[in-house]
């Protein structure tokens, strides 16, 4: 299975089956994207090595791009990063099901963003069902967030620390909590 044939089925949310074609893929996948982190993670980069670096992992080229290392994730090439985006320290994108992030976004130290969940049946527990996360524009993320599969965060939102999104962020809001809930318009 070749990466665009994965990212199609990820796109469609084809439910992954323990050792089918698509889960083998995962885990080819899972090991050259180690061994970028590792290059990521293990000595000082610059901006432009980093920035460079990114652009290998995600298979896509990255502009005014910041990040601050360690930086984690089990798939890279289905993250897709818009303009002027900084990720801070010791984030985790489990990226399989699709992660986008929009132009001039903020992402805060230890964020994971999830886009798989196992079968809550035991017997198929090991069986995944992805669903992608998109995220805005202008979006800051604060702390330890987490975001989970499925999810749409909009346009100028604000997610505070700590917070766990379970549901879509309406644009210009304020999300605090677990679950996260609006607690804030912006104007």
């Amino acid at each position: 299975m070749t990466t665009e044939q994965y990212k199609a089925e990820m796109q469609k949310q084809t439910y992954i089956v323990a050792g089918s074609e698509m889960h083998l893929h995962m885990h080819e996948a899972a090991e050259a994207a180690r061994k970028i982190m590792f290059r990521i993670n293990s000595e000082f980069h610059t901006c432009e090595e980093i920035s460079e670096l990114f652009s290998e992992l995600t298979g896509q080229k990255v502009e005014k791009f910041g990040l601050f290392p360690p930086f984690y994730t089990d798939y890279g090439k289905n993250i897709t990063v818009g303009k002027n985006v900084f990720i801070n320290s010791g984030c985790c994108f489990q990226d399989q099901g699709g992660i986008t992030i929009g132009d001039d976004c903020l992402i805060g130290q230890q964020v994971v963003i999830a886009t798989l969940n196992h079968d809550l049946c035991p017997d198929k527990r090991a069986n995944m069902q992805p669903a992608s996360v998109v995220i805005g524009k202008n979006v800051w993320i604060g702390a330890h967030a987490t975001i989970l599969p499925g999810v749409t965060i909009g346009d100028n939102a604000v997610v505070a620390a700590g917070a766990v999104v379970t549901k879509d962020v309406p644009a210009n809001t304020v999300v605090a909590g677990v679950p996260a809930k609006v607690i804030k318009t912006i104007e």
